[in-house]
């Protein structure tokens, strides 16, 4: 059987795809471009209208250019709207996120026949189980471990908690386990990604919390390093940052989601800090890890925002240490509160106002690259072994020689054009 896997959206897709693509393999299918492919999972987005649009502009063209290929949709759109993308042509089955973990145990229990032919079942989960993916799988060098999902915050733009469900964290023996089968297989670098990773642990018995998987994370033996993915401001404690700067396993990298600079549109977004905790937890990142990536999510054009708060949203960003931004038009998101709000900013103003905040975040993240340049930075060889990824998330270009997941110490030596460097000493 011949399949393709296709994922729109955060790390957690990314993580879904990951177990898809591992349980497809173990039944034998080979990976392949979706117009050559049997089988297609898309794995769907719905934070915005254009992620929609998106997948269902994706699973056309498929349809279009592969007549026999038989598609099965998830994700968040698909567990928000499952009929638009049922009535969509070739689509076999719609598996919501709830029903992720069961399709991916019933992919392990039933034949490539009928995994291509659309059947199913209800199969208990058992059956072989082969080798795990290795490094590269999927364009991916480091593996993104899915440690949490769900959400029980109420952001007003957001329509995620309805997708996702209440937060839902591993149990540490799971994680434990996956750490030590990837390790195995060759993963270097594993990324910890949750919809609300910094609730990690609060629904487990034992109540226990992400600063307390991170310091179990820290004693295992081995090598592995560990990259945590998005954190809300409320959740990034000074001993967490603090277990980051002195453990040594933990990339200093930090993804922040601000979302605004004022705090009167924080109350409005139902955001629980404001904009000076949010300061004084980015300039604490700072003075720990002084050579940290620290980034950060912004939505302009949310009900309400007038140019003034856009304003105050721009300078706030431009004076805090931030490496880089992502800077997101608020779309209306049926079913949230955001929804109803009013007045509605004009979607040209939205637009107007993300191109300033981009070429804000374009200036940050070329300042923080030269204010590297000299120094020697651990990192991992990417793509086809010309990339490194730096601790701090700092993509640099390198001469050709090294293979795809490569332990490196480089020198970064130019950033214009583009930042380049040379490696000092390698390790596999």
């Amino acid at each position: 059987m011949k399949y393709a896997i296709l994922t729109f959206g955060c790390r957690v897709n990314q993580a879904d795809s990951f177990e898809f693509e591992e349980s497809l393999r173990t039944r034998g299918g080979v990976a392949t471009p979706p117009e050559d492919a049997d089988l297609v999972v898309v794995n769907t987005c719905t934070v915005t209208g254009a992620a929609d649009q998106g997948a269902r502009n994706l699973i056309r063209r498929i349809a279009r250019d592969n007549a026999s290929a038989r598609i099965i949709v998830t994700g968040c759109y698909a567990t928000r709207e499952p009929g638009d993308l049922a009535a969509l042509p070739q689509v076999v089955r719609i598996v919501p996120n709830d029903e992720k973990d069961r399709f991916v145990a019933m992919l392990r229990s039933v034949s490539a026949g009928d995994v291509v032919a659309g059947r199913f079942g209800d199969g208990d989960g058992e059956g072989p189980c082969g080798a795990t993916i290795e490094p590269g799988v999927m364009g991916r060098t480091a593996y993104p471990l899915r440690v949490q999902t769900g959400c029980d915050e109420t952001c007003a733009f957001c329509v995620i908690p309805s997708t996702r469900g209440q937060s839902r964290s591993r149990e540490w023996s799971a994680i434990r386990a996956d750490v030590e089968r990837l390790a195995a297989a060759g993963y270097k670098e594993i990324w910890l990604v949750g919809v609300h990773l910094g609730s990690y642990g609060r629904d487990l018995a034992d109540a226990t919390s992400l600063t307390a998987l991170l310091r179990r994370l820290d004693g295992l033996p081995g090598s592995v390093t560990f990259r945590i993915s998005s954190l809300e401001p409320m959740d990034c404690s000074r001993e967490l940052v603090d277990i980051m700067a002195d453990s040594g396993r933990f990339a200093p990298h930090v993804h922040l989601p601000l979302q605004h600079g004022s705090d009167a549109m924080l109350a409005l977004m139902r955001r629980p800090y404001t904009v000076s905790c949010y300061n004084d937890l980015v300039q604490h990142i700072h003075a720990r890890l002084p050579h940290a990536s620290i980034g950060t999510d912004m939505v302009v054009g949310f009900p309400g925002e007038r140019e003034a708060d856009a304003e105050t949203s721009a300078v706030l960003v431009d004076r805090l240490p931030l490496s880089y931004l992502h800077v997101f038009p608020y779309s209306d998101r049926p079913g949230t509160a955001a929804a109803a709000m009013h007045p509605k900013v004009h979607p040209r103003e939205a637009k107007r106002r993300a191109e300033g905040l981009r070429a804000i975040g374009q200036r940050k993240a070329a300042a923080f690259a030269r204010a590297q340049l000299g120094s020697v930075r651990p990192g991992l060889t990417i793509d086809d072994g010309t990339t490194v990824l730096t601790d701090n998330f700092l993509k640099v270009r390198i001469p050709p020689g090294l293979p795809r997941n490569t332990r490196v110490q480089v020198r970064l030596d130019a950033a214009d054009p583009a930042l380049t460097g040379h490696v000092l000493s390698h390790a596999t």
